[in-house]
């Protein structure tokens, strides 16, 4: 079978290439690949800078945004040929930390964890792969090639349950949300917000476009500039663009006893604004919090899942972009300004 590997940390190496078939190791559930999204992580993998390959392997299966329809399944596993399903990424450490021991592997202590597609596991961007049960998402069927979406969206699923818990420690009802990064996190975190009945606001640098159209399309407010000139202090802000001047900015922007769930990966960058001590004042004096959300457990791709089988699936389709054939992954990797969530396709939904 084909596969899109790469040697990991080393420039140009991506291929599209013959590989070994999934050993029946890897899991007991084979299943035919249909599509398979691309994020900053795989830009990064891809360059160069970034990911493990297997044990005793020199080349890592690119991809962790994954979809698929099972092919094979033993009984028991909780799906059937013909399921569409969705891999779960991270596998706990082999010690176990305490965190992995209880199911909690996306707040794992020690770091040796393994991810597919990132860290020493093979990742979902070949013809087949498999699985073991426990580990793979069954989807609602009629979101079709649309269930690529679900890996991205687990990531907001945990961020916004991170605030939830925030709800818990005072009389806190947060009414407002500000999302700042309208790509497709963003989106997803947006579309959560909205099915939580707040009002919803997107930042982004786009003035027209696609972007500022979907915001609307989903009954949310959209703005370009600073967060410090949206004309309010949002309860709750999800920032997904990792860009250093954001998120000094939100933090000082956010309201009263508000919470700030960092999901963007930035490189740093110099900002402009109150030195950090300040910045620690301000979110002391006003019993601010900040969290952090990457990654996901079990537990976010099944809420990741049900908030997509909520979703309009017009309003979905709108974000995946481009759909590219694996043979040109390159072009999958240059990305265009219009550009939202582009997916690899490997055969139809």
């Amino acid at each position: 079978m084909k596969a899109i590997t790469v040697v990991p940390k080393t420039q140009d190496s991506l291929d599209y290439g013959e590989v070994a078939d999934p050993d029946p190791s890897a899991g007991s559930i084979l299943v035919e690949a249909i599509a398979v999204g691309i994020c900053g992580t795989d830009v990064e993998i891809a360059t160069g800078r970034y990911g493990w390959a297997p044990p005793g392997a020199d080349r890592l299966v690119l991809g962790h945004e994954s979809l698929g329809r099972v092919l094979e399944a033993p009984a028991g596993s909780g799906v059937t040929a013909g399921d569409l399903v969705v891999g779960i990424v991270r596998r706990p450490d082999p010690v176990p930390c305490p965190s992995c021991a209880v199911g909690e592997w996306d707040m794992c202590l020690n770091g040796e964890y393994t991810e597919r597609g990132i860290k020493s596991l093979d990742g979902f961007m070949s013809e087949r792969w498999r699985i073991e049960p426990g580990y793979v998402t069954k989807l609602d069927p009629t979101l079709g090639i649309l269930g690529v979406l679900l890996e991205p969206t687990t990531v907001v699923a945990k961020a916004w349950e991170q605030v939830s818990h925030m709800e818990s420690r005072a009389f806190w009802k947060p009414r407002t949300v500000l999302v700042t990064g309208a790509g497709p996190i963003g989106l997803l975190a947006a579309m959560i917000g909205v099915q939580r009945g707040l009002d919803v606001h997107v930042l982004d640098r786009m003035e027209s476009g696609a972007k500022p159209d979907l915001v609307r399309a989903l009954g949310a407010t959209y703005h370009s500039g600073s967060a410090k000139d949206i004309g309010f202090h949002p309860d709750v802000v999800i920032e997904c663009t990792g860009v250093g001047q954001v998120i000094s900015d939100v933090i000082t922007a956010v309201g009263a006893g508000g919470v700030v769930c960092l999901t963007g990966v930035g490189s740093g960058g110099r900002t402009v604004g109150l030195a950090t001590a300040d910045v620690a004042t301000e979110l002391v004096l006003q019993n601010n919090v900040v969290v952090g959300s990457v990654n996901a457990n079990r537990r976010h791709f099944y809420r990741a899942a049900e908030a997509l089988a909520r979703a309009d699936r017009e309003w979905l389709d709108r974000l995946v972009s481009r759909r590219v054939a694996p043979e040109r992954i390159h072009d999958a990797f240059d990305r265009g300004p219009d550009d939202i969530k582009v997916v690899v396709q490997f055969s139809p939904a």
